[in-house]
């Protein structure tokens, strides 16, 4: 099981419910910062691309990374142990 980290951009006339569904579905993960949340899965960064992606309309942007596990933040929405855990 990998870390991943995905951002993006709505572009206008996107719905954030299914998106935010899409990436719950994943069972383990977190909400980072508004556009920024971090999954734990099986899958590869391009599967999880394609299936976040599927949810954004043309013209936003996505990234998704594997985490290396090192990492800083401060005021992060989810909790601090999830991702001293994760990541």
């Amino acid at each position: 099981m990998s870390c991943f980290i995905i951002s993006y951009d709505m572009a206008d006339g996107g719905d954030y419910a299914p998106l935010y569904e899409a990436i719950k579905s994943y069972g383990t993960w977190a909400h980072i910062t508004e556009s920024t949340w971090a999954v734990v899965t099986e899958q590869d960064h391009k599967q999880v691309r394609a299936r976040i992606g599927q949810h954004l309309p043309d013209g936003s942007r996505l990234i998704v990374v594997k985490s290396a596990g090192v990492a800083a933040w401060r005021n992060v929405i989810c909790r601090d142990q999830w991702l001293k855990e994760n990541l």
